[in-house]
């Protein structure tokens, strides 16, 4: 007798009501390791998302049960994360530079002029400009002069930023072009000299003299730099970024293309203290989209650390006599800070050197007053007296850090400020200590863009050979599942914004990141190697390893 392959109508009936039970979904992610980086921190193996966003999460089997999508993935045991946030980088910059010369890791000033002379030979133009180099990287540590861009490129202007963009070396025909002498002066900058004559190196404002005369980039520049920039964040896991200081029309260009969907990567623009970032988004209030948040005001209190122009308490041990500089007058910055304060923005105040520190907690704490939601930041806290540490928990004073600088700075930084006051630089867990958490950043370009370069760097405090041995400052690492927080919910805490993303829970953007090893469990010696698979903004697939 043979068996029919019909399904009786009581069957399709029970088959149909149980497909009608379900909730539609567009996409579903099955059969994975999910870390949600919840309250708990909790586990799960499977996402269903609609309309851009997390609506549920669970086992495969409750996922299966509940919901139906046309496009269902099994990611075969891979390893699910939050979309990974910079939380201070500058993104904008770091696209147009990638039409620049890159002079970063070299190990001297021959090599340089070899690379401007075969970028000048496929790039022949009116100025030749670039940024990454360090002179701590080279064998005679000291600054470079003009005399060896001059013999090579006398008649091009050349412009090339230090890695950290708080030095500049020129050449003559650049300083001329600039009207730049012996007695030019500038507040919150230096004209470097030799033998009574500018020797090619600027300090923080004072490169701006030479930097206004290059020709700005056109709208095209601008839209290809942001693209470019855009996809190269996706390849490393980046799905937002908090972009440290732009104007206005740059602010607003981003804006445009998040509308038509040409830019799909959030950001969080931080506004240069200009008039018009003032009048056009302060006064109005914070603004914000899926997309854009627009909420915090970028200032400068020093310079770097690596061109000594961080602001010290104490001369600098290798330098005795050089206090460094303050970038802002303390004036006008406590200004800028109660304008922000009185429209309800936050400020994200650069600070390197432990005066710079110092002074800036002082203005925040008489601003703020005490407990408060404001969120303000202090970026890098990088050196901080021991009297200095108790501002940030007293009045919730953000530590924003970036963990790569630790283990970039690490070799020379003693150096700097002696055995005693580093023992209060560079150290991210007493940070985290005073509020309970703190954002990471890369503040890339002056660090590589991938943000595990800064996972390993916190976690485990060594360069990617090994060194040192027992890690730099051992006792401020931080923990795997900190690190993580730092550049997920943290991150996204630090701009106001952790009820639309930084975690994997329903109700928040379908923002993820996926690996095929396990960043909680990989040898830490493999953490800085471990690749991103894919990378989904909003549910959407925006990156794919080939």
């Amino acid at each position: 007798m043979r068996t029919s392959t019909m399904i009786s109508p009581v069957l399709l009936m029970i088959l149909f009501s149980c497909n009608a039970q379900k909730q539609k979904a567009d996409l579903i992610l099955t059969n994975a390791i999910v870390y949600t980086v919840d309250e708990s921190f909790s586990k799960a193996e499977a996402i269903a998302i609609r309309d851009h966003k997390i609506i549920a999460l669970g086992s495969s089997e409750e996922i299966a049960k509940g919901y139906t999508a046309e496009k269902v993935h099994d990611l075969q045991r891979a390893f699910v994360y939050p979309g990974l946030i910079d939380a201070h980088c500058h993104f904008f910059g770091y696209g147009i530079n990638l039409n620049a010369v890159d002079v970063a890791g070299t190990s001297s000033v021959e090599e340089i002029i070899e690379i401007l002379e075969a970028y000048q030979e496929k790039n022949p133009g009116a100025w030749i400009t670039g940024r990454g180099w360090d002179q701590n990287d080279w064998k005679v540590q000291e600054f470079p002069d003009k005399s060896m861009l001059d013999a090579h490129f006398p008649n091009t202007p050349i412009l090339l930023r230090r890695i950290d963009g708080h030095a500049a070396w020129a050449n003559s025909l650049a300083l001329k072009t600039a009207d730049i002498t012996a007695s030019s002066k500038v507040n919150g900058g230096t004209v470097m000299l030799t033998d009574g004559e500018p020797n090619g190196i600027l300090l923080d404002n004072a490169i701006e003299l030479v930097a206004s005369k290059i020709p700005a980039p056109t709208k095209a520049d601008m839209i290809q730099a942001l693209q470019q920039a855009q996809l190269n964040c996706f390849s490393v896991g980046l799905t937002s970024v908090y972009d440290a200081g732009l104007p206005l029309t740059v602010v607003q260009l981003i804006d445009s293309l998040q509308r038509v969907g040409s830019l799909k990567i959030r950001m969080n623009t931080w506004l240069s203290p200009s008039e018009e970032n003032f009048t056009h988004f302060v006064e109005k209030g914070p603004y914000q989209t899926d997309y854009l948040s627009v909420n915090t005001i970028k200032l400068f209190t020093d310079g770097a650390l690596g061109s000594r122009g961080a602001r010290m308490i104490e001369p600098y041990s290798d330098d005795p006599g050089n206090l460094g500089l303050y970038v802002t007058p303390l004036p006008v910055l406590e200004k800028y800070c109660k304008r922000a304060y009185a429209n309800n923005f936050a400020v994200a105040t650069h600070c390197i050197g432990d005066a710079a520190n110092r002074e800036t907690l002082k203005i925040y704490a008489a601003i703020l007053g005490g407990e408060n939601d404001r969120r303000w930041r202090i970026e890098h806290a990088q050196i901080i007296h021991p009297d200095d540490f108790h501002y940030f928990g007293d009045f919730d004073i953000i530590p924003s850090v970036q963990t790569t600088h630790a283990t970039s700075d690490m070799y020379w930084a003693e150096d700097r400020v002696g055995s005693e006051r580093i023992k209060g630089a560079y150290a991210y867990k007493k940070l985290l200590e005073q509020n309970g958490w703190l954002p990471n950043g890369s503040d890339f370009p002056v660090e590589k863009i991938n943000p595990l370069f800064g996972f390993y760097a916190g976690v485990v405090r060594k360069d990617q050979t090994g060194f040192p041995k027992e890690g730099f400052q051992p006792e401020n690492a931080i923990s795997r599942e900190q690190a993580m927080r730092a550049m997920t919910i943290w991150a996204a805490h630090s701009g106001f914004e952790e009820n639309l993303k930084g975690s994997i829970e329903a109700g928040k953007l379908a923002d993820l990141v996926i690996t095929n090893t396990d960043l909680m469990t990989a040898p830490e010696e493999k953490l800085f190697e471990i690749k991103i698979q894919s990378t989904y903004s909003g549910g959407e697939l925006v990156y794919e390893a080939d």
